[in-house]
């Protein structure tokens, strides 16, 4: 645990160092995010914050590879992610200075899940009727619509200043107990890509916020939206290959479907969001795609909340959600139902003072 929160503290430090410079140059090279009529900042913002984030990435890998136990994460499937990361980053500031078409863009994420089967990292089994052993080809399959799924539902949250970094520091956080918890508990190797990569996300999430809190001075982009959502899915699926199925499904099963469950659980609000933006565009008869301005935080906000409450509320939420579901795996359920009434009660008070702030 002490060397997973020192990769933690090295990767925050680092992109917390790294924005600033990287903010300059996104202001120089032209990224710059302008004023438009769905947006809620007010003035020209630099973007590109994603490049700050693989930076301080990439420079943790190299500084922990030395240590005893994490450095035995950073194997074959570490650099697969890290090719795949520098992949995604590359295609995200692209589209933060072109502004790239909705195609183009899946296009890339298609080629940037294509790097991580290449390293073999894909889903092998599923948890249905005890376990099946998925054939090659639907494994891949599976696992880039996971790796979309996961990547755009990120993307779509990102409209509000700390949103995206703060919620998927939350879902990383919850990701990284769990990763732990299975290996202490069932006595996997606790030296993993799992732990190790939602480790460095919680870092980079933690290092960026400062320089994105409202009112931001940079914003994360497509290129950091995206290059989150690519870690947050990649934990998930490293993490099925560690568990051995059979082992854990005769004894309990929550363990055995959380490694699949549990990114769509800790990304709930994002994810409920992406079906409701996706369900409304497409019965107006617009793309999928097409931006607007009814996201659940717009709604926050026209409710009356402030941006700093639209963005706790929402924290909270995505809290109430993920937390209790990882206690779920290794506590009673009452434990977790209690987990789960303080993040409403606390939501709540917090809705509660918008309503005497505004009466």
């Amino acid at each position: 645990m002490r060397e997973y929160l020192i990769t933690l503290l090295i990767s925050a430090a680092l992109c917390y160092l790294i924005t600033p410079i990287v903010r300059t140059q996104a202001l120089r090279f032209g990224a710059v995010a302008s004023i438009r009529a769905r947006d809620i900042h007010s003035t020209p913002t630099a973007r590109w914050g994603g490049v700050a984030m693989w930076a301080a990435m990439a420079l943790t890998f190299l500084i922990v590879s030395n240590l005893p136990l994490v450095g035995k994460s950073i194997g074959h499937e570490a650099q697969g992610i890290f090719l795949a990361s520098t992949a995604i980053v590359l295609l995200g500031m692209a589209d933060d200075r072109f502004e790239l078409d909705a195609l183009t863009k899946l296009a890339g994420q298609v080629f940037t899940a294509g790097i991580l089967l290449l390293y073999g990292i894909q889903i092998l089994w599923l948890p249905i009727n005890g376990v099946i052993t998925l054939p090659p080809s639907i494994g891949q399959l599976l696992t880039v619509l996971i790796v979309l799924v996961v990547i755009n539902a990120v993307n779509f949250i990102d409209g509000m200043d700390g949103l995206a970094a703060g919620v998927v520091a939350i879902s990383g956080i919850a990701f990284f107990a769990f990763a732990y918890l299975l290996a202490v508990d069932y006595g996997f190797s606790r030296a993993g890509a799992p732990s190790l990569i939602t480790a460095v996300l919680i870092g980079i999430c933690l290092g960026f916020l400062p320089h994105n809190l409202s009112p931001a001075k940079i914003f994360m982009g497509d290129s950091g939206s995206m290059l989150l959502g690519l870690l947050l899915s990649v934990s998930a699926i490293t993490l099925t290959g560690q568990v051995d199925p059979n082992a854990i499904s005769a004894e309990k099963l929550g363990p055995t479907l959380l490694p699949l469950l549990l990114p769509f659980a800790v990304l709930a609000i994002p994810f409920l969001d992406l079906l409701l933006a996706v369900s409304r565009r497409i019965k107006a008869g617009k793309s999928p795609f097409a931006p607007d301005n009814l996201h659940l935080h717009h709604r926050l906000l026209k409710a009356g909340n402030s941006t700093g409450q639209t963005v706790l509320i929402v924290y909270l939420w995505t809290a109430t959600i993920a937390f209790p579901v990882t206690v779920l795996a290794f506590a009673p359920w009452w434990v977790a139902v209690l987990t789960a009434l303080f993040f409403v009660l606390s939501s709540g008070l917090v809705m509660k003072h918008k309503k005497k702030v505004t009466a």
